[in-house]
């Protein structure tokens, strides 16, 4: 039930229930108990001290980490956005790779902002090394967004200039551009200094004398080209501001102003009030059947592991359920597989180290390496993780005498038994399905792209729009966006039958993926261009936009967001001034 406090709450009460788990089958006798507790509770402080004192050696180190894996993620959404170039992309499927990577974009960004922006450190005790940190991570945010706005009929581009190969030319340059933001990122995981950035300068002349040369040969117009170059520009400006954050000798100027910035606001605040867990028990809570579904089927695997002869390790079955068991089928299910196949696979590699590798130095030392290797891939991929983990158990159980070759078979068959118990029970066990959901999740899309388009308005209407409120709107229209996207997914991996309007879904989910590429579109046409180059017709359009989202959001049971009151346009009281601040 701590699930109700948020991930890290949740993480507490698993780790509980893993050490009731692993204690199952000891019997100790009463007077034991107080010490066995206070040996964990050892364990437990060692391992704080242990990461106080890391992070009081390293305080960056880990913010370093979760930026270049976001990095990672935004060069890999770069490069699915130039295969729409490409001549050989199949467009739909380029366009659910898309939906998916920006999935896996928003949840590292929130990662990243739970490092920075809660930190002491990071928000309030401004060093350069920080500031770089929080630098780096406002211009990526930016770079996503000027990726998001790239966006065009790439079925008329094909049509219109296919013969001319300027497509191709534009697809690889933006690789090659991802190619170099890739190795930024890796200089900033492994905190390295990476040397030399490539000029794109003298590719970018010539994808211009190209462009010319299309308009002048042919007919047709070449004004979306243009648009593109100045979007590859645009992009290669951001990569060239994060390459100097890291190698610009003038780089410590980055600590002024460090009070100007309400970090506090780009992050999530839980609340810790009793009412929040009492007030869950209810079968109206997700989070609620989700505590009751685990109780019912760890009973019942304790009475399969008790009763059936599945060796001297049973409770490994309720270990299985646990880690397996997720508030949505669809979760359950992946992790089902994941667990199985990791499983059997670390099981075939144990037994080989044991037949094959009789010498103990070895065998340690491997021991050492999976140990390494089930940690290290814990977040970035479970199976990898499991392949690892269960070879270093079995070697681990080998050197304490506890077993050889005979628990290998108990490890895994007592796997595929929670397993099946598991899915089973995620099947039929107060089930959660994605349909019941789904209303909700669209409704808080239309609204987040309504308020982000209000936001606009407001700009263009000449009313102040701090750069905080407009990139508050951004950030929640791409969570709700991936928020969307993780759903549709979770939702194709459920029974056919559980599947309702699927198609209708899918159409809706790209439609919101064209949107707020176009809303990011006019955001920064209106921040480069200034207000004084806008006209009443751009407002009268956007003004009409959201009337129509209004009305969508309300039949989907969401509040309207308010239009801006009519103003004269001043020129002078522009437009959204997006200093680099967040």
């Amino acid at each position: 039930m701590f699930v109700v406090y948020g991930n890290r709450a949740a993480s507490v009460g698993t780790s509980a229930l893993l050490i009731m788990i692993f204690m199952m089958d000891k019997e100790i006798h009463a007077d034991e108990v107080l010490t066995y507790s206070l040996q964990i509770l050892a364990g437990g402080v060692w391992y704080m001290i242990f990461s106080l004192i890391f992070f009081g050696i390293r305080p960056y180190r880990a913010a370093q980490q979760a930026l270049g894996e976001n990095v990672g993620d935004v060069v890999r959404f770069l490069r699915i956005k130039g295969d729409f170039y490409l001549p050989g992309t199949d467009i739909d499927a380029n366009y659910h790779r898309l939906v998916s990577q920006q999935i896996h974009v928003s949840q590292h960004q929130d990662a990243v902002r739970e490092l920075l922006f809660k930190s002491r450190v990071m928000a309030r005790e401004s060093t350069n090394a920080s500031r770089i940190l929080v630098l780096t991570f406002v211009d990526l945010v930016d770079m996503f967004e000027q990726i998001m706005a790239t966006h065009y009929d790439y079925d008329q581009l094909r049509q219109k200039f296919q013969t001319t190969g300027i497509l191709s030319d534009v697809g690889n340059l933006v690789h090659k551009m991802a190619d170099e933001l890739e190795n930024i990122g890796y200089a900033i995981l492994s905190n390295t200094r990476y040397a030399q950035l490539t000029d794109f300068t003298p590719a970018l002349e010539q994808l211009k004398i190209n462009i010319d040369a299309i308009g002048n040969a042919h007919e047709t117009s070449n004004l979306v080209l243009k648009k593109i170059l100045i979007n590859l520009r645009d992009l290669n400006k951001e990569i060239e501001n994060i390459f100097n954050y890291y190698n610009s000798s003038s780089s410590k100027i980055l600590i002024e102003n460090k009070h100007d910035v309400e970090y506090s606001k780009f992050v999530t605040h839980q609340d810790f009030e009793p009412h929040v867990f009492f007030g869950s028990f209810t079968l109206d809570s997700a989070a609620f059947k989700h505590a009751l579904r685990v109780s019912l089927v760890c009973l019942i695997g304790f009475v399969v592991a008790k009763n059936l002869a599945l060796g001297h390790h049973s409770y490994w079955v309720l270990l299985t359920i646990i880690v397996i068991l997720k508030p949505g089928f669809s979760l359950s299910k992946q992790r089902n597989y994941q667990r199985l196949i990791g499983t059997i696979s670390g099981g075939l590699i144990g037994i080989a180290i044991l037949l094959f590798v009789p010498d103990n130095n070895i065998q340690f030392a491997l021991m050492l390496l999976f140990m390494i290797g089930t940690y290290s891939f814990q977040r970035l991929n479970y199976v990898v993780s499991v392949i690892f983990m269960t070879p270093y158990v079995l070697i681990l159980f080998k050197f304490l005498k506890i077993g050889h070759i005979d628990i290998v078979g108990e490890r895994i068959l007592d796997t595929i038994v929670g397993s099946t118990i598991a899915f089973i029970a995620s099947y039929l066990i107060f089930p959660t399905w994605e349909f019941e959901l789904i209303k909700k999740t669209l409704a808080e899309v239309i609204y987040s792209e309504v308020n982000y388009l209000v936001k606009i308005a407001k700009s263009i209407t000449g009313k102040t729009v701090t750069t905080t409120e407009y990139k508050l709107a951004r950030k929640d229209v791409f969570v709700k966006s991936a928020n969307l996207s993780a759903a549709f997914e979770r939702m194709t991996s459920e029974p056919k039958s559980k599947q309702h309007n699927i198609k209708d879904i899918h159409k809706f989910v790209v439609l919101n993926h064209i949107l707020s590429s176009y809303t990011a579109t006019v955001a920064s046409e209106i921040t480069v261009k200034g207000m004084h180059k806008t006209t009443p017709d751009i407002l009268k359009l956007v003004k009409k936009s959201i009337n129509v989202l209004n009305e969508t959001s309300k039949k989907l049971g969401a509040n309207a967001a308010n239009l801006p009151e009519k103003k004269q346009i001043r020129p002078k009281r522009q437009h959204l001034r997006l200093p680099i601040n967040y």
